[in-house]
């Protein structure tokens, strides 16, 4: 005699599809999206400033990551394209990407993680971009309290956390504490392998307050100063000479244009533009 058990739903659901072989009713499982190889293809639109490419390879994703229920994956594309429309300069797709990401937190209950940290950190970064710096400020608070609560938290997301601080302060003419942060920041990312460049970057910063607070006549030697260390911290290596070093060197170009150093500008545009060619061959 065929021993009795219970009725279970294999019994009787249909599947949901013949394709995917799930019942009516069942949970969907989660299909991740490949972050990884997501992101390497990401690397090569920015690296030939393939904007547009960049923009249809993140939203491709973000379509297959909400059909297949994956929420990191989607949490991931939401920080890229926030990113991707800041550097683009659109302002509403970059606030609701921005919006978007920090909802997802609530969802996936990630409060308090490194994730949760780098999340708002790309969030601030659009809002001070487009000039929301009280917004901005809140959410780097939020950001500093996620990465400082974990020991394990990367320099380099530090230090890149307190050199948007310290230009948020200087937006809201809050100098002294931006100095500060500035300061926090170049002695996070000198604990960085490779983090020349992030300490360069800070430089300029700091030559751009300077500039702002004292005025150019006042502060000449201390901007100069600055500028000096930023290039030789440019020059030194120890970083990779990939897109983003390009994107980086582009970036300081008009900072140089702007007090004068007109030698400089010529040699970081050149030095970019060959990487860039580089990188296309």
């Amino acid at each position: 005699m065929e021993e009795k058990r219970e009725i279970g739903p294999e019994d009787y659901a249909e599947p949901r599809c013949l394709l995917c072989d799930e019942p009516y009713g069942a949970e969907p499982a989660v299909k991740a999206v490949p972050q990884r190889r997501i992101i390497e293809k990401m690397d090569e639109y920015m690296a030939r400033r393939d904007y547009r490419g960049a923009e249809r390879h993140l939203l491709y994703w973000l379509e297959e990551a909400r059909l297949g229920r994956d929420g990191r994956g989607e949490l991931m594309l939401r920080n890229e394209l926030a990113g991707h429309y800041r550097k683009t300069g659109e302002k509403d797709k970059a606030f609701e990407n921005a919006e978007a990401a920090v909802a997802l937190l609530d969802v996936l209950d990630f409060h308090g993680t490194v994730s949760a940290g780098t999340t708002y950190v790309n969030a601030a970064t659009v809002y001070n971009a487009f000039g929301d710096n009280e917004r901005s400020l809140a959410l780097f608070m939020k950001a500093r309290e996620a990465y400082e609560a974990d020991d394990r938290t990367d320099q380099g997301l530090l230090g890149g956390l307190y050199n948007n601080m310290g230009l948020t302060y200087a937006a809201l003419g809050r100098y002294e504490e931006a100095f500060a942060w500035f300061d926090k920041a170049m002695t996070a990312m000198g604990q960085v392998p490779g983090g020349a460049l992030e300490q360069a970057i800070t430089c300029l910063n700091i030559a751009d307050v300077l500039d702002r607070m004292k005025g150019m006549e006042e502060a000449e030697e201390e901007i100069n100063g600055w500028l000096e260390q930023a290039l030789t911290l440019l020059a030194s290596g120890g970083f990779p000479e990939d897109g983003y070093c390009a994107f980086v060197l582009e970036k300081c170009v008009p900072t140089f244009a702007y007090f004068g150093w007109f030698l400089a500008e010529k040699q970081l545009r050149e030095r970019s533009e060959a990487i860039y060619r580089s990188l296309r061959e």
